[in-house]
């Protein structure tokens, strides 16, 4: 074997070698919307929010994946749609390749990564947190902590299904675990209302987390 045929051969064995074999997929599959729907909690049904997911996903070359808004539904005399039924089994990471949860049981039992510094949205920009003017760190889910919809009790806890603008509360979590004395991402407390206004007076601006189910 002549000198230059041997050199070659080494080469490309360094470069293939250099390769990582079976690298982890940091897809993003995880965001906050940078903007809410602008008609209040009304995203036109669980159908317009995971349009609205879809679509801002689409503008970051990320549309190709199964996007859902995380959002739970309530339903008469039973419970309705679970948030964490909806997105898939994981893992998801944001749109800076950082891993938010592997699972579903790390995701609401064990979570601790989404935080202000990693719940971002599409772009990989932060979310305005409660030290942040305006506040908009809350985001609507309509959800309990442990990702499930609520029994019934009375009580609109998802803005009529988010289809209301005016009437109704939403459940809404903190991505940036401040404020109101919990810090749960998911299910922090009740909005005022349903309307872009109401869910601005207590914090927010009508933005929700989007998930890849796939």
């Amino acid at each position: 074997m002549n000198i230059k045929l041997l050199t070659i051969i080494l080469g490309a064995g360094i470069l293939f070698g250099s390769l990582p074999i079976g690298a982890e997929d940091r897809t993003m599959g995880f965001f906050v919307t940078s903007k809410g729907m602008g008609d209040g909690a009304n995203l036109g049904g669980l159908k317009g929010a995971d349009a609205h997911c879809e679509k801002l996903a689409s503008t970051v070359g990320a549309g190709d994946r199964d996007w859902k808004a995380y959002l739970s539904t309530g339903a008469v005399g039973k419970r309705g749609v679970f948030a964490r039924a909806r997105i898939g089994e994981g893992p998801w990471y944001n749109a800076q390749g950082i891993l938010i949860a592997a699972n579903l049981t790390e995701l609401h039992l064990y979570n601790k990564t989404i935080t202000l510094e990693t719940a971002l949205d599409e772009s990989g920009n932060r979310i305005k947190g409660r030290a942040d003017k305006p506040n908009e760190h809350d985001i609507i889910t309509g959800t309990q902590a442990d990702g499930t919809a609520y029994f019934p009790d009375g009580k609109d806890h998802t803005c009529n299904n988010w289809t209301s603008n005016d009437e109704g509360s939403a459940q809404v979590g903190h991505h940036d675990r401040h404020g109101g004395g919990n810090t749960s991402w998911n299910s922090a407390h009740p909005s005022r209302g349903c309307s872009q206004s109401d869910l601005t007076k207590t914090g927010g601006a009508g933005k929700f987390y989007c998930f890849a189910a796939d």
